[in-house]
């Protein structure tokens, strides 16, 4: 009877028809069809020539058309071509085995070893977690690298943007943090790069040791932008699955900049008006909802964020970079004149702050931090007319203490790039560099 039973509910949930639409234009990525009325964000399939089906998703509708974006480039594409819904969507299950793996925005693996395992069922959207439950920033987040651990120590659960040009250092600092941070897991979203920067990224920057508590969330530039929208959710999706089991997660996203980029095209393809620097105001409102949905949530486990945003021609009032600084706890800015100087990591001290360090650290550490950034102000004040013979010692004794410490100071804020100096030893270093 149990059997019958069974057979009864498996026939029932047989469709008895298959809704198809037809296409009915393409202009560009964005793709209309008609005949099949989808809810924004339903998943569906497009017929190609040669039969192979080409996966998108409804991103909006008009009078008389739903909107579609394909997460794969479309080839072979024909008016009046069948469109179906994607009924039954697989969701991929996640678990320790997805550590040193590297996946696409759909949760596919794309390092040819083999299908991922996992027991739990990965979420579809990035969580969000009542602000008055969230478990306040109270624990150092070591990243290995002196620079950040001492003049702008960052918290577990903190969410922090790397201001940067082009060239400047950014990948080689994150794959110095991915291998220095005590985090349980790196999760790392490499959104909108160069194909060839994904390799050197993983081989060079990140290396065996941090791969192996890695895992890799590709969307690189010649994806559309649907993918690496998509690609940027997962990783927040991925990071947050490891937060609530109890683990100590840092997420690296490179980059916030080709997010919003994505979501730009995307934007202005539905037809919604260029606002600032011909971002609409969708991408805009979107940013906030992404980085939210990092930080600690309400077990003990916790995320902690590192975005990196891209200021082109190292315009720091970028909409994208001033964005950012209003919505994140902290920015770090990478400067080229430090790294034309051969200063690595070329991170301005003084143009980066950490909003949560007054909540993690002792007062005589964030004294000594003020200490140290008053004597880097003044010599840089007086640096360029020393050469000249402009600046005369015995005048003002700070101004000499600062250019007396100049070359010490130089040489605590430098840092090779297989160099890892703890938490504790940075705050010696930092207290004997100031004694």
């Amino acid at each position: 009877m149990s059997a019958r039973l069974f057979e009864d509910v498996a026939l029932r949930d047989v469709p008895l028809t298959r809704p198809t639409g037809r296409l009915v234009g393409v202009t560009g990525m964005l793709l209309r069809a008609s005949g099949c009325a989808l809810p924004t964000g339903a998943r569906c399939r497009v017929q190609q020539a040669g039969g192979t089906w080409l996966e998108a998703e409804v991103v909006g509708f008009g009078a008389d058309a739903t909107f579609l974006m394909p997460f794969k480039r479309p080839v072979g594409l024909v008016a009046g071509a069948d469109v179906q819904p994607v009924n039954r969507r697989k969701r991929p299950r996640i678990g320790p085995q997805w550590l040193g793996r590297m996946i696409n925005g759909l949760g596919e693996p794309i390092d040819g070893a083999g299908p991922l395992g996992g027991v739990h069922l990965l979420a579809a959207h990035p969580p969000t977690v009542d602000p008055l439950r969230k478990r306040p920033v109270r624990e150092v987040l070591d990243v290995g690298v002196r620079a950040i651990n001492g003049p702008l120590t960052l918290g577990r659960g903190q969410r922090v943007g790397l201001m940067a040009g082009s060239g400047v250092g950014k990948s080689v600092l994150l794959g110095m943090i991915s291998r220095g941070t005590d985090a349980d897991v790196v999760v790392v979203g490499l959104i909108g790069e160069r194909g060839r920067e994904v390799g050197e990224f993983v081989d060079e920057a990140l290396g065996a040791a941090g791969r192996a508590k890695s895992v890799l969330i590709v969307a690189p530039a010649d994806e559309s932008p649907l993918m690496r929208v998509r690609a940027t959710e997962l990783a927040h999706v991925v990071a947050a699955h490891y937060r609530d089991h109890g683990q100590h997660v840092l997420l690296l996203v490179d980059s916030l900049t080709r997010y919003a980029m994505a979501r730009r095209e995307i934007a202005l393809a539905l037809g919604e008006p260029p606002a600032t620097k011909g971002y609409p105001p969708s991408v805009f409102g979107g940013l906030p909802e992404l980085v939210e949905s990092a930080g600690n949530g309400t077990g003990a486990g916790s995320m902690s964020a590192i975005y990196t945003v891209l200021a082109e021609g190292d315009d720091q009032n970028d909409p994208v970079v001033d964005t950012a600084r209003a919505i994140l706890d902290g920015h770090i800015v990478l400067a080229r004149t430090l790294a034309e100087r051969g200063h690595f990591p070329a991170i301005d001290v003084a143009r980066s702050v950490s909003r949560c360090a007054s909540q993690i650290c002792e007062r005589a550490h964030l004294q000594r931090v003020r200490t140290l950034r008053a004597h880097m102000e003044r010599y840089e004040a007086i640096r360029e007319l020393i050469p000249l013979g402009g600046y005369v010692a015995g005048a003002d004794p700070l101004t000499d203490q600062a250019v007396k410490l100049a070359p010490a100071i130089d040489a605590f804020l430098k840092q090779e790039i297989d160099e890892c100096t703890r938490f504790d030893e940075t705050a010696q270093r930092l207290r004997a560099l100031l004694a």
